[in-house]
């Protein structure tokens, strides 16, 4: 038995033979010709093909991954119109009287590495994109389009790494696991796999494929990362048990659909979800959400290359109040800034940007874009249950500013024409220690809180929560933190206001219990985490241990 470990980027255990995953590997060779006009007609003939290839890749895409994930393949066949691109390939062939092949070869490399040295990582990630479409033009040209061969078992695709497009066109119900040699959990590939609820362990470096080949046996552990070749029976035995003991689980899990979220005591607890694109709807009423705790509206800004308008954002916000057919949606204006770095905001390079120009900063300084939002949120109130929470609230003049804005757009609205609903709830995010330290003032001026302990923990601990270094002491359930969550759950009741948590440890198991203890009024956790923790609350039962 041999093993290897990567970074597992979705949980599930994966047993069967292995299929290595052949890309084909076409030499480009140089060579001179005449008639340059028939070269370049050939590369308007291969980008045509690609163009159809890609299209089919897209709505096969929609169906397995949603819109969201799909719109790589979209980016794909943009660049294959791209101007500078296409200059690039004809030129060399008018200049240089080469083959086309030749010419997209010359033109990938020098735009991939053109993509690779800028600073920013959107750009650095073209970089695979341009040399992925590039190998198809090429693949058509040569008549060499890969083609999988198909088999009637499932396997364990291995791969030194896959493009997007080659993940996608693999039949998944032949899929057992990816494994591929590189990569990073941040890829398209991995992502797409996710999406696809694949098991998948990516970047366990080169020696793995030397030492594999087509029908050799694997288990694949997504939990851990680790993939064992040629498993002896004890490990067999063991990875068999956690296979079952997971499957078992997730049939359980099912089970708890259409139940409530109540205690063995009686105590009710609401369960939504969080949420970061309308595409994510399907997994929210799939896992039986109570409804939408924390719907991230950035993503409406990152898609974009320019400001997202607000037909835009009302088309979007519209859309998922419908889908929700009643039940509540909180909706978090844009949290630009920090980690979300968008261009055509042009901000400022920070040395510390986590504590920097982000979120409601940025609103409060350009209130155009804000009240942009603004307004499509209203508008879109008529349609379900919303609610509008605004995030990295440090003040009460802070929130004074936002109320008398909000104010301005209703009046606006007003004089318009436009109806809005005139019981949208507003609330803020509780993120800051100072917010939560002045919980006691910022509840009578919103309707309820929603603490969000990722940055909360991060924050209070003076600690960033990406910096590897700090992995083993970055602590969410520092006695702080919590003590901060039951101080902001007391304020808010004290004024009757609801209270949530919607940071990663509202999926904790572990402070299920101490969270009704608190009194928390609703957790909001991933889609994948609603039914365990629906079981956790069920489970629990506030009376024991009490005389």
């Amino acid at each position: 038995m041999k093993q290897f470990t990567g970074k597992g980027v979705y949980g599930a255990v994966a047993m069967g033979k292995i299929s290595l995953f052949k890309k084909q590997d076409t030499v480009i060779q140089r060579t001179s010709v005449t008639d340059t006009e028939a070269e370049k007609a050939r590369v308007e003939a291969a980008k045509a093909a690609a163009s159809e290839q890609l299209q089919a890749i897209y709505e096969k895409a929609l169906k397995e991954v949603g819109e969201t994930n799909a719109q790589i393949f979209e980016i794909h066949m943009m660049m294959l119109e791209d101007d500078d691109y296409n200059e690039s390939i004809q030129n060399i062939i008018d200049t240089q009287k080469v083959n086309a092949e030749y010419a997209v070869s010359i033109t990938a490399d020098n735009f991939a590495e053109m993509f690779s040295a800028m600073d920013d990582a959107y750009m650095q990630a073209r970089a695979a994109d341009v040399r992925d479409i590039s190998d198809r033009i090429i693949a058509n040209l040569t008549g060499n389009v890969a083609v999988q061969e198909d088999s009637d078992e499932k396997r364990i695709i291995c791969a030194d790494d896959l493009a997007p497009s080659e993940t996608v066109s693999l039949d998944k119900d032949k899929v057992l696991a990816f494994v591929t040699a590189h990569g990073s959990s941040n890829s398209h590939t991995a992502i797409l796999a996710r999406n696809m609820n694949i098991p998948a362990v990516i970047g366990v470096g080169s020696d793995f494929l030397k030492e594999v080949q087509d029908g050799t046996e694997a288990i694949v552990d997504g939990f851990t990362g680790e993939i064992f070749v040629e498993p002896d029976e004890e490990t067999r035995q063991r990875l068999l048990e956690k296979q079952r003991a997971d499957e078992e689980k997730k049939r359980l899990l099912l089970e708890l659909k259409g139940k409530e979220n109540i205690t063995k005591d009686g105590t009710k607890v609401n369960i939504y979800a969080n949420i970061g694109s309308v595409d994510n709807i399907g997994a929210v009423l799939l896992n039986d959400a109570g409804g939408i705790g924390l719907f991230r509206s950035e993503f409406l800004y990152l898609e974009n290359t320019d400001y997202p308008n607000e037909e835009q954002q009302f088309l979007a916000y519209k859309r998922v109040l419908e889908s929700m057919a009643g039940k509540k949606v909180i909706i978090r204006t844009l949290d630009i800034g920090a980690d979300k770095q968008v261009d055509y905001f042009h901000l400022k390079k920070e040395d510390n940007p986590a504590m920097g120009y982000r979120a409601i900063r940025i609103c409060l300084t350009r209130p155009e874009i804000f009240k942009t939002q603004l307004r499509a949120l209203y508008r879109a109130s008529i349609y379900g249950n919303l609610g509008v929470m605004f995030p990295m609230i440090t003040s009460v003049s802070e929130l004074e500013k936002i109320l008398a804005i909000c104010e301005e757009v209703k009046a606006e609205l007003r004089e318009q024409g436009v109806t809005y609903s005139d019981t949208m709830e507003l609330g803020i995010m509780i993120e800051t220690p100072a917010a939560a330290i002045i919980s006691d003032r910022l509840a009578p001026m919103v309707d309820f809180f929603s603490v969000g302990t990722n940055d909360l923990t991060q924050y209070t601990l003076a600690m960033d929560r990406q910096n590897p270094l700090l992995r083993n002491k970055y602590n969410d359930h520092h006695p702080a933190v919590l003590k901060m969550i039951q101080m902001v759950v007391d304020a808010g009741h004290k004024n009757g206001r609801k209270v949530y948590i919607c940071g990663e440890i509202a999926a904790d198991t572990k402070l299920t219990r101490t969270f009704i203890q608190m009194g928390v009024d609703g957790l909001s956790v991933v889609p994948a985490c609603i039914l365990p923790v629906r079981r956790a609350v069920r489970n629990t039962d506030l009376t024991e241990g009490k005389d």
